[in-house]
């Protein structure tokens, strides 16, 4: 990160209540008593079969507290994330359905809220949404109707003031729900991220997850800014982590994704571990790899457990939630708390 000076800033007070009375998800009771949570990530299938959504719930069951519902991830079309979290919670996890400003204007986000709350869900992610030019349908028109902060904003007074974004009021009253939203530590201007996170949580965020966090010392610098602003005192911060599958990977993340940064070092300890094995064993190349992201994920887990103004780790394991147990289980993370209503 720079070395300039930044602006003077501390967070405002916030209106909002306590933690405990905002929501009563078993996430939202574990937040309030401080404890270190874990979430995790489910990716509904491109297809309608339950059976799909049950087998990877399963898998997720009691090495999380709570999983992301992914809503047309990378603008893929897939099982809505509030028909998957629903069967998610048949299985006993707790799911954080995401929901994006890309594909829905404001009454259709309201209108599937309801529903939502209607059906036990309790935990939400607003996020923007990947482009539609990277998905499978990139001549779809974006929506945009409202921004992630303006989605926050509102959600937050559907729940504080019981009423919709025009005004009126919600029969029954106010969505109890836990609000979150997603933060890019190292995205570009970097400088400034601590800011963005802030304003996030001035617009009503009770949590964020971040994306993946690989580049240790830089983090560091980002979350003593946080903490200094005071900004991690009204927004629990949830560190996204997740196991390397190959240096080809890590060095995609590195040099093709916006606003990943993967050290040098990592990728050459990724590449060092299949040292030795012959090139054409593929199968036996691919577990030592497999072997030793999981190991640098557990090692990052236990770091972060020591910076201040970290609440949990989001283990994104995409499309290997297989690994989330053992991950959970060598960081010290199991058995998961339950706090009783």
């Amino acid at each position: 990160m720079s070395t300039m000076k930044y602006p003077a800033f501390t967070m405002p007070e916030s209106n909002a209540r306590p933690m405990s009375e905002r929501c009563d998800s078993n996430l939202t009771r574990l937040l309030a008593a401080d404890e270190f949570v874990v979430t995790g990530e489910l990716g509904p299938p491109k297809g309608h079969d339950a059976e799909e959504v049950r087998k990877k719930a399963r898998m997720l069951l009691g090495s999380v507290d709570a999983a992301n519902v992914t809503d047309n991830q990378a603008a893929v079309v897939r099982m809505s994330s509030i028909a998957a979290g629903l069967i998610m919670m048949n299985e006993g996890v707790e799911p954080i359905i995401q929901m994006t400003c890309r594909d829905r204007n404001r009454l259709a986000m309201q209108a599937d809220l309801l529903g939502a709350y209607a059906l036990g869900i309790r935990n939400l992610l607003c996020l923007s949404g990947d482009h539609q030019s990277h998905g499978n349908h990139p001549g779809a028109k974006n929506v945009h109707d409202l921004d992630s902060m303006q989605f926050l904003r509102m959600v937050s007074d559907m729940r504080e003031e019981g009423k919709f974004q025009c005004g009126e009021e919600i029969s029954g009253g106010g969505l109890q729900l836990l609000v979150g939203g997603a933060a890019n530590p190292f995205a570009d201007p970097a400088e400034w991220r601590p800011y963005r996170l802030a304003k996030k949580g001035i617009a009503g965020a009770d949590f964020v997850q971040t994306q993946l966090v690989y580049d240790m010392e830089c983090f560091r610098e980002y979350m003593k800014r946080v903490v200094d602003m005071g900004v991690a005192e009204q927004v629990k911060i949830i560190v996204g982590v997740g196991p390397l599958k190959s240096a080809g990977m890590a060095k995609f993340m590195r040099d093709r994704i916006p606003g990943m940064t993967v050290p040098d070092a990592t990728i050459e300890r990724m590449a060092g571990a299949v040292a030795g094995i012959d090139t054409e064993k593929k199968a036996e190349r691919s577990a030592a790899w497999k072997a030793e992201g999981i190991k640098i994920c557990i090692e990052q887990i236990q770091e972060m457990r020591e910076i201040e103004g970290i609440a949990g780790v989001h283990i994104m394991a995409i499309e290997w939630e297989e690994a989330v147990k053992p991950i959970a289980e060598a960081a010290g993370l199991l058995p998961r708390p339950i706090m009783e209503v």
